[in-house]
């Protein structure tokens, strides 16, 4: 305490008697630091190389910045008052900027344009109830770009020709009702599609030209399709790179002739999934591909870019991936994500071989001590290996700790290493965060993967106790005081271990988690038709599955239930619908059982609002302060 400044000996005497005394090692890390919007994100730059654009608050809504390299002239180029925009991209003239967005969360996505010198906006798909996403724009064909809609059916996504001089806008490819994803070349000719197979498999099909008939090039069985599909075409259209895990367990960078069908092998790691691929944006090349192990790791395969990549590990500890590059290729911006630090943006020259700091996403939280987050793995009961990460309170010893089990969502996605907002909140609060990536998550070969099929509520979720018993064999979990939390697919896992494994957990969090499978499957989004098949070879199905299905309902469970459950739900959510919330907070209140529930009506899968953000992890934090005895930020 400083004699000179009473006030702040007052202040600080007040917080030691609060009992959240204020050491770098222990300070409450705001919500607003965490869970706010970022200060600035989403580099780009413009194809010119002369401006750089990102997404920052203006009025606490993110929006479009752009400014000149070199000068401090930023200014918000758009206007967005209400959900905030999250997906855009350049002009290849460099004078204006494409965003898309939906409404209240309801993923029916429309594509805009900003012009920089009036900011006047223009929709270019003012189409109601459409899901609009952009396929292909280069810069062969810079006042042209493809985008799908689900325009004359809402089940199936076409193929437009957008021409941005005229505004004209042609219908290319139907879509018969079973394509699941188109693949155009760098002409904008649609020459590749994905089509479901009534089993679960898919057909990469192909054609020479668009006036062409497709023929089948590769049939993938759904044990194979999980890890596998087309990357892009080649520059001169006549090969197409694509990751393929037929005849082996992870996935492999092939390269194969269109017309002989011969393939070369690219690149492949033995134990793990091909993770990303840096392809160039002018020759249509793989320059270097990504393996997410226990840390990414990429291997370049262009030679002419491996002395940037040793250059670019040598500015930041944290893993690393081109963020943008400008048309000449000689400026990229390089993202660093790092455990225990922001989000760090640098420009690279790659003419001088010098990096210039840009911004880091949440600078506020350079002030505070984050949580390391260790990996970890550990045999499942049926001797599978599982991997995963720990993140411990940074203050505390690593015994008997209040643990959090983190599931993520899917769930055919994998938890990586570097900064994760939830597990640094939960570790600041006092509580060990453990994520799994229980069987069915990606990235581990297809063995791993297709060990999850049918195994909702069931082997998957056999994962995740043995991870909460492996913790507590480690001393480093208190048996009392463990709780389960997710979204999505994690939701669903919550609400499975509230009424699956009651005694295990003291506590369970769901947002937007399916709680009946049956109407999960039957309510899935129009668009989503195609891939039926694969749900229900994956899940079940609903139809032939019914009683199977039930048995791995957290609805039909409720009964079960002893411990307090926190549900949360947006309600647009076209993935999971608020009705898989409320059936069970029902059935709950009709049990007289405990629940809190907190339903957001601008909200869909997910909440993206900061307002609701914050107002949903502040009732989470004070639900596990409750049941876990954590600390909580008033």
């Amino acid at each position: 305490m400083n004699p000179r400044y009473p006030g702040a000996a007052i202040a600080c005497l007040a917080v030691i008697l609060s009992g959240c005394y204020m050491s770098k090692e222990s300070k409450l890390i705001p919500r607003q630091v965490i869970f706010g919007n970022p200060v600035r994100a989403q580099p780009s730059l413009s194809p010119d190389g002369k401006k750089l654009a990102y997404l920052a608050p203006v009025d606490n809504v993110l929006n479009i910045w752009v400014k000149t390299l070199g000068a401090d002239d930023d200014r918000p180029v758009t206007r967005d008052k209400d959900r905030g925009i999250q997906q855009y991209f350049w002009a290849q003239d460099s004078s204006r900027i494409f965003y898309l967005q939906d409404t209240a969360g309801n993923e029916n996505w429309r594509l805009y344009t900003v012009q920089l010198s009036s900011l006047k906006v223009e929709t270019l798909t003012p189409f109601d109830g459409v899901q609009v996403n952009v396929i292909e724009y280069n810069r062969y064909h810079p006042e042209e770009l493809l985008l799908v809609m689900n325009k004359e059916d809402q089940k199936f996504h076409d193929v437009y020709h957008l021409d941005m001089k005229t505004g004209r806008m042609e219908l290319i490819a139907k879509n018969p009702g079973d394509f699941m994803s188109w693949v155009p070349d760098h002409d904008l000719q649609v020459r590749g599609a994905l089509r479901a197979r009534p089993d679960g498999g898919t057909d990469l099909l192909i054609r020479d030209a668009a006036t062409q008939q497709w023929r089948s090039l590769i049939s993938w069985d759904l044990e194979d399709e999980g890890e596998s599909g087309p990357v892009t075409f080649d520059k001169g259209g006549t090969a197409l790179y694509l990751t393929d895990s037929r005849g082996t367990d992870t996935s492999c960078l092939l390269k194969m002739d269109i017309r002989t069908q011969l393939a070369r092998s690219v690149a492949q790691d033995p134990s793990y999934d091909i993770g990303g691929i840096l392809v160039n944006p002018a020759t249509y090349e793989p320059e270097a591909v990504a393996f997410s192990r226990t840390r990414q790791e990429w291997v370049v395969l262009d030679a002419g870019l491996r002395d940037d990549f040793t250059r670019i590990r040598g500015i930041s500890d944290g893993d690393f991936f081109i963020q943008s590059r400008d048309n000449a290729d000689t400026r990229w911006i390089v993202a660093f994500n790092l455990d225990k630090g922001p989000g760090a943006f640098y420009l690279y020259d790659r003419r001088t071989k010098k990096a210039e700091f840009l911004f880091y996403t949440m600078p506020q939280l350079k002030r505070y001590t984050l949580a390391a987050m260790e990996p970890v793995s550990f045999l499942s009961r049926d001797g599978l290996m599982l991997h995963g990460y720990l993140t411990y309170p940074a203050a505390k010893q690593k015994k008997l700790l209040p643990l959090v089990v983190n599931v993520h969502g899917g769930p055919w996605v994998r938890d990586t290493w570097g900064y994760n907002p939830r597990c640094q909140w939960l570790a600041n609060r006092g509580y060990a965060c453990l994520q799994v990536n229980y069987r069915g998550s990606s990235g581990y070969g297809k063995k791993f993967l297709n060990a999850g099929n049918k195994e909702w509520g069931g082997k998957m979720h056999d994962d995740l106790i043995d991870a909460v018993n492996w913790a507590i064999r480690q001393g480093i979990a208190d048996p009392k005081r463990v709780a389960i939390f997710g979204a999505s697919y994690g939701g669903y896992a919550a609400l499975a271990g509230a009424t699956f494994t009651p005694d295990v957990f003291a506590c369970a969090i769901s947002a937007v988690g399916p709680s009946n499978l049956i109407t999960f499957i039957k309510t899935i989004p129009p668009y989503w038709t195609s891939y039926l098949q694969t749900i229900h070879k994956r899940i079940g199905d609903p139809d032939t599955e019914a009683e199977f299905l039930r048995s791995r309902s957290p609805l039909f469970k409720v009964d079960n239930i002893k411990i307090p459950v926190f549900i949360a739900q947006g309600a647009n959510d076209p993935r999971v619908k608020k009705e898989e919330s409320e059936q069970i907070v029902e059935a709950m209140k009709r049990k007289g059982l405990y629940y809190e529930y907190l339903l957001f009506p601008d909200e869909g899968h997910g909440f993206v609002k900061p307002a609701n953000r914050l107002k949903f992890y502040a009732a989470a934090e004070r639900f596990l302060a409750k049941y876990l005895g954590g600390r909580f930020e008033e």
